[in-house]
């Protein structure tokens, strides 16, 4: 298998499981030369592990969780929505959401940031939740970004992204901007 291949699969891993797990070394033997798991390591081990430790130093827990935000987002829309709000939702939510993320996250210390955890399941129907961001220690909300269904007499249908914050124990509702749907009732989220 050729390096690149390794540092991709070791940063996929540490990417989805937000670095908590990283591939065991003794793989890329078997994968490479079929050789057994339980021999002791090759001359290479070495240069795999430094390579490894480069990704692991370039890892940043907020952009992991950025992407995961990005990827919630579209879970939460579904196939109905996505289409008709994505090129918006692009060009002037998601820049702000990150904004928010980062600006947020980064008074973080180091150890808080590597335990930070994102909520997998969007609310469906109706409700407001997109994601939340939690300190998996405590396991208490930082952030909760959601999205309202409006209705606007003789315009239609309009999508409002907000976002609330643990600063002022979730009470202001911080608006991130709102997108036109349709005059048509849209679809419930997750369709």
């Amino acid at each position: 298998m050729k390096k690149w291949w390794q540092k991709v699969l070791v940063f996929t891993v540490a990417l989805l499981t937000l670095g908590f797990i990283t591939p065991d070394h003794s793989i890329w033997d078997v994968l490479e030369n079929g050789q057994d798991s339980n021999r002791t390591p090759s001359s290479d081990y070495k240069n795999v592990e430094e390579a490894n430790e480069s990704i692991e130093e370039s890892y940043d827990p907020i952009d992991a969780i950025i992407q995961l935000a990005r990827e919630q987002s579209y879970i939460k829309f579904g196939s109905k929505i996505a289409p008709v709000i994505e090129d918006e939702f692009e060009q002037r939510i998601f820049p702000n959401i990150e904004r928010i993320i980062s600006t947020t996250l980064s008074n973080l210390d180091d150890e808080s940031k590597r335990y930070l955890t994102i909520s997998e399941k969007p609310g469906g129907n109706y409700s407001e939740k997109i994601f939340h961001i939690t300190d998996g220690i405590s396991g208490k909300d930082l952030l909760r970004f959601h999205v309202r269904t409006e209705k606007r007499p003789q315009e239609g249908y309009y999508y409002n992204f907000h976002y609330h914050t643990h600063e002022d124990h979730f009470a202001s509702h911080h608006t991130i901007g709102d997108i036109y749907y349709s005059k048509n009732t849209p679809p419930k989220w997750l369709s």
